[in-house]
C-alpha cells in the first residue's frame, strides 16, 4: 500500500528557507567548536585520573574487609551474590539468583517509509514527489501514526504492556557490597522459560480484550501468532546472571564506590569475570580514546554540515537556472571541506594547548629545536664543502 503526492517549492521560499539555514549554520558551526574544544578537555582530565588512580590502586582480597584499606583505591574480585529477590512488579515474575528481571515487550504495528525526488525548474522552483508506503512489522518502540502522512487505516494503539526492568537494590562481591545496577550492567541475560501458570495469572492483570496465550515460554497477547494483527503483542521475560566480577573504587566501610582524583575526575571501573587492576585501568584508556575520536569526528561532520548550511543559500540563488545551482553547490562543498579541515584540527590544537599548555610548549620547543638543528647542520655541511675548481676552456 502506497501514497504518492508531488509538491511544488517556489524560488522565493527556497531563499527564505537559505537564510533560515544560513543561521543555523552559524550556531552549529559553533556548537561543534565548543564540543570539540570541550573533548580535549574531558579526554586530559580522564587521562590523568586514569594515569594517578593506577599509580595509587591497591589490589586486595575481596573475601574480609579490612579496616586499615579505608578510604584507599582498591582492586577487588570476586564471586557476585545478588541481595534479595528480584520480582517483576506487575506479574509476579520470579528469578531466584538473578541480578535483574527485565520485561521485553514487542507490538505489531504499521510502519510508514518514504522515498522522495527532487526536480528543479528554471526560475529557482522545485517539485518534489515523495512516495509514502506502509508495511506491518514487529518493534520493541510504538510508531507513532498520528505523524503518518495517511493515518486512515493506519493507527497503531498503545502498548496495552510497557516494558519494564527490574534490579536488585545491592549485590555483594565477595565480602564488599555494590550497587545492584553497577553490577546487573555486567551480567549476561537468559530467556526466562514461562509456564501456563504464569500466562494466567498474566491475563488476569492486562487490561486488553485480546486473548493471552503461551506460546513457546513466552507470552502472546492476541489471536494468532502465526498471522499477527496490528496491536498483537510479544512478551518475554530475561533474567541476568553473572558469575564472578572486578571492580576499582574507594573502599567505605564494606562499599565500593566511586573515589574523586585530584583533578576532580572519578574513578570507579568494573569488568566482568576475573581481571587485575592494569588490564582494567588499560581497558578504560582505550575506551577513553575511542570515546575522545568519536566526539572528533563527530564535531568535524558537524562543522562540515554547519559550513554547508551557511553556503547553501549561495546555491539556492544560483538555482534560477539549475545546473548553475549545481554548480555553485559542487563549489560551496569544497570550501566547507577545506573549512572543516582548518577550523577542526586549529579547535583541537587549541584545545589541547589550552589544558596542557607546559607540554604543548615543551613539544613546539622541542620542535624549533630539531628544526634549528637540521638549519644549522645543512649550513654547516655546505660551509665545509670544497670549493669546485673552475675549469676555462682553450679558444
Amino acid at each position: 500500500m502506497s501514497f504518492t503526492e508531488t509538491t511544488r517549492t517556489s524560488w522565493f521560499t527556497k531563499l527564505k528557507n537559505g537564510v533560515v539555514g544560513t543561521l543555523i549554520g552559524v550556531v552549529l558551526i559553533l556548537v561543534a567548536v565548543y564540543f570539540l574544544f570541550w573533548n580535549e578537555g574531558r579526554a586530559i582530565h580522564t587521562y590523568q585520573a586514569l594515569v594517578e588512580g593506577a599509580g595509587k590502586v591497591v589490589s586486595i582480597d575481596s573475601a574480609s574487609v579490612d579496616a586499615a584499606n579505608e578510604g584507599k583505591l582498591v582492586h577487588i574480585t570476586g564471586p557476585v551474590k545478588p541481595n534479595g529477590e528480584v520480582v517483576d512488579p506487575q506479574f509476579d515474575i520470579r528469578a531466584d539468583g538473578a541480578l535483574a528481571v527485565r520485561r521485553n515487550v514487542e507490538m505489531y504495528q504499521w510502519v510508514e517509509k518514504s522515498e522522495s525526488k527532487t526536480e528543479k525548474n528554471v526560475g529557482g522552483s522545485e517539485d518534489t514527489t515523495t512516495t509514502y508506503s506502509y508495511s506491518k512489522e514487529w518493534s520493541s518502540r510504538r510508531v507513532d501514526s498520528s505523524d503518518f502522512k495517511v493515518q486512515s487505516g493506519h493507527e497503531n494503539p498503545d502498548f496495552a504492556v510497557p516494558a519494564n526492568t527490574v534490579t536488585v537494590d545491592t549485590a555483594n562481591v565477595g565480602a564488599f557490597v555494590l550497587d545492584g545496577s553497577s553490577v546487573a550492567n555486567l551480567g549476561d541475560q537468559k530467556t526466562i522459560a514461562l509456564t501456563q501458570a504464569d500466562a494466567d495469572r498474566m491475563a488476569d492483570n492486562i487490561a486488553t480484550s485480546r486473548p493471552v496465550r503461551l506460546n513457546q515460554g513466552e507470552v502472546y497477547i492476541g489471536t494468532s501468532s502465526t498471522s499477527p494483527q496490528v496491536g498483537d503483542l510479544k512478551v518475554r521475560f530475561e533474567r541476568t546472571d553473572l558469575a564472578e566480577a572486578s571492580f576499582v573504587g574507594k573502599q567505605q566501610g564494606d562499599a565500593i564506590v566511586a573515589d574523586t582524583m585530584s583533578n576532580g575526575n572519578e574513578v570507579f571501573l568494573s569488568a566482568a569475570g576475573k581481571k587485575d587492576a592494569p588490564a582494567m585501568f588499560k581497558q578504560a584508556q582505550d575506551e577513553n580514546t575511542i570515546i575522545t575520536w568519536i566526539i572528533r569526528v563527530a564535531g568535524l561532520i558537524g562543522i562540515f554540515i554547519g559550513f554547508q548550511l551557511f553556503f547553501g543559500l549561495f546555491g539556492v540563488i544560483g538555482d534560477v537556472i539549475p545546473f548553475i545551482g549545481s554548480i555553485v553547490r559542487g563549489g560551496t562543498s569544497i570550501i566547507a571541506l577545506i573549512l572543516t579541515l582548518i577550523v577542526g584540527p586549529i579547535t583541537i590544537a587549541v584545545g589541547w594547548f589550552a589544558y596542557r599548555p607546559l607540554l604543548a610548549l615543551a613539544i613546539i620547543g622541542a620542535g624549533v629545536l630539531i628544526a634549528a638543528g637540521l638549519i644549522f647542520l645543512r649550513r654547516k655541511g655546505t660551509d665545509a664543502a670544497p670549493a669546485q675548481p673552475v675549469v676555462l676552456g682553450r679558444g
